[in-house]
């Protein structure tokens, strides 16, 4: 039972596992970008990429 202001374990692992995915790539972890929009634009390409990583071996 998770408590007030608390996010249940299942939950925070998952987050967890999302935010080693980003950290990654060194971009993201690094922050070399100086505008927000292309900050923002490499964060979806590693969104995708990830994405893309985590379909491939289950649709072959």
């Amino acid at each position: 039972k998770a408590r007030r202001g608390r996010p249940p374990k299942h939950r925070r692992w998952v987050v967890e596992a999302a935010h080693s995915w980003f950290n990654r790539f060194r971009k993201l972890l690094v922050r070399f970008e100086k505008l927000h929009d292309s900050y923002l634009a490499l964060v979806h390409l590693a969104a995708a990429i990830i994405a893309f990583r985590k379909a491939a071996p289950i649709y072959g």
